[in-house]
């Protein structure tokens, strides 16, 4: 399972923008969180080059350990 940034080589340190939805309850003066969503991925840049990645023609192996890291679907 390898990922390597075809631009700049950089096999090591990715950056995962996820998104992820908050509902709060505000209540006597308590804000508390009442349902949340698993982040979703928008985007996989190169940490080194900042070159985006196609995360969705990620080998599957590697896409699944990415989402199950991250906690996200």
């Amino acid at each position: 399972m390898t990922l390597t940034c075809p631009n700049c080589g950089n096999d090591r340190n990715f950056l995962v923008k996820t998104l992820q939805m908050h509902v709060v309850n505000v209540e006597g003066g308590r804000v508390e969180v009442s349902e949340e969503s698993r982040p979703a991925v928008l985007e996989v840049l190169c940490d080194e080059c900042e070159s985006a990645l196609k995360f969705e023609e990620f080998e599957d192996t590697l896409r699944k350990e990415v989402l199950l890291t991250i906690g996200a679907r």
